[in-house]
């Protein structure tokens, strides 16, 4: 494959130019391994990106920087922990300079990365504002996504230096998501978002949290461990709600024995600013109200689609939330248009996006791939403690009529040497069932809290996604003393031959 001219140089679309096989707008996870596995395979990729550096919300404001928060908050915790081990050190302060210098660090390492391999593998990197155009370039298109030597769609890419029109046999959506706004309590001033949290310059003396998720409790426990008040607010009792209960209730007691506080509320009534904080009022379930205050509010109840205008005029259907609909394999309601990540439905994880860019690549080139499954996709949460989940609960999976006989078995994982010496605890819960049409048990969720668990879930990842016979799954021997014994553990007791659990 000849290298391709920079097409920020290209003139606008005639046909001296060449013709991309793949436009990728958006270059998050999904447009970048997208814009990867497509050079891979030796197709001519373009990748256009409006941020000054590829690697969307992930690389640069979500993943890769809290991470590495939380990677210093952890050196915190187990410097306070050392004295119960007989190792004595000096309280420890926070030097915020270094560490925002440590997390922009790490970024700029993955970023840097990043740009050398898709540079490497010859795809060409467009900076600017893209946009599909209107749908008039498919009259003589054939049929077949991405079979012609023609161009089917024309990205119009708005750059820095003016407008540039690209050529693509096929086009990837991969515009990614933004923080959900709340009505009642809008982002500005001491009201953030997870963007503008990160940029702050300090650790404050309090904050509320509005959101039990993932991003509201790595944040949270990320600001406790550095000596902040933390309030999360709960609207169903636990955090996690949309998971198995043991594992939210597990999740609150271990965050609350860090020092984060809970509250129970219904709806929020009203906000001001009282010149030195925010102030809450909050009404309950009982429709009694009370009033929260702190120094700043986190609003992290989710995240929206980015989805342009544009979508619709181009022959790209919406649903009544902005995700763009798709099937199986990311193809959108326009022939040879395909989207993936966050701008569709589903489980909004950065490895989502990555694996359904890597789909979408391999669809456009012939290939065959298996879709993507939101059932077999881990999610995780990077708070203290832990929590990660794969596969179907049990009430899904009882609703489904093709299992039998569905079990629910949960250990607690104290009893495991390495999760006993970090002081933490946890609990596992497997869900099992018999296939209706025959055959052996086999593992259909693992869902868990506590120490490592997301190293965890990627074994049990493999037994779902594999369907893997209990009985078989529970003779995977685990190194001793290892983490991941606590998951041998369970699988034996699911198994019915628990040895270390009743």
């Amino acid at each position: 494959m000849s290298i391709v001219p920079p097409v920020s140089s290209l003139p606008s679309h005639s046909a001296d130019s060449p013709v991309f096989d793949i436009a990728v707008i958006g270059a998050g996870p999904g447009g970048y391994s997208c814009a990867l596995r497509a050079a891979q395979l030796g197709l001519r990729v373009a990748l256009v990106e409006r941020d000054a550096r590829p690697g969307g919300t992930c690389l640069n404001r979500g993943c890769i920087p809290t991470k590495a928060l939380l990677t210093a908050a952890h050196a915190a915790d187990e410097a306070r922990r050392g004295e119960t081990m007989g190792i004595m050190l000096p309280r420890p302060q926070v030097d915020y300079d270094r560490l925002a210098a440590f997390r922009d660090a790490s970024v700029d390492t993955m970023v840097t990365g990043l740009e050398s391999l898709l540079s490497r593998r010859g795809a060409t990197l467009v900076r600017g504002t893209a946009r599909l155009d209107d749908g008039a370039a498919q009259a003589d298109a054939a049929a077949t996504d991405g079979a012609t030597d023609g161009a089917r769609h024309r990205v119009i890419v708005d750059t820095a230096d003016g407008t540039t029109t690209l050529a693509a046999r096929a086009v990837v959506l991969a515009t990614g998501a933004r923080p959900t706004q709340l009505d009642a309590l809008p982002f500005g001033g001491r009201v953030l978002d997870s963007d503008h949290a990160l940029t702050l310059d300090r650790v404050p003396s309090s904050v509320i949290i509005v959101g039990s998720g993932a991003i509201g409790l790595e944040f949270a426990s990320f600001w406790s461990s550095l000596g902040a008040q933390v309030t999360v607010l709960l609207r169903h009792g636990r955090p996690l709600s949309a998971w198995p209960r043991r594992v939210g209730m597990a999740v609150r007691r271990g965050m609350g024995a860090h020092g984060v506080q809970w509250a129970d509320y219904e709806s929020i009534e009203a906000y001001e600013d009282t010149g030195d904080g925010i102030a809450l009022t909050l009404s309950g379930r009982r429709g009694d109200t009370s009033r929260l205050e702190a120094e700043l509010c986190l609003v992290a109840v989710g995240r929206t689609p980015v989805s342009a205008p544009w979508f619709v005029g181009s022959g790209v259907t919406t649903d009544a939330r902005g995700f763009v609909v798709t099937a199986p394999w990311g193809r959108t309601s326009r022939p040879g248009v395909f989207a993936v990540g966050d701008v569709t439905r589903g489980r909004q994880t950065a490895h989502r996006a990555f694996e359904q860019g890597i789909v979408a690549a391999e669809c456009i080139a012939g290939l065959e791939p298996a879709p993507v499954k939101d059932a077999a996709t881990p999610l995780v949460v990077f708070s203290s403690p832990e929590a990660a989940s794969v596969g179907l609960d049990a009430d899904t999976a009882r609703a489904d009529g093709a299992w039998t006989d569905v079990r629910d078995t949960a250990i607690v994982t104290q009893g495991n040497a390495r999760v006993m010496m970090s002081g933490a605890s946890g609990v596992i819960d497997l869900v099992t069932a018999t296939p209706a049409d025959g055959g052996e048990r086999i593992v259909l969720g693992a869902h868990m809290a506590g120490p490592h668990v997301s190293e965890l879930v990627a074994e049990a990842e493999q037994l779902v996604r594999g369907r893997v016979p209990l009985s078989q799954a529970a003779r995977a021997i685990h190194p001793h003393p290892t983490f991941g014994e606590a998951l041998g553990e369970a699988l034996l007791a699911a198994d019915g031959r628990p040895l270390h659990t009743f």
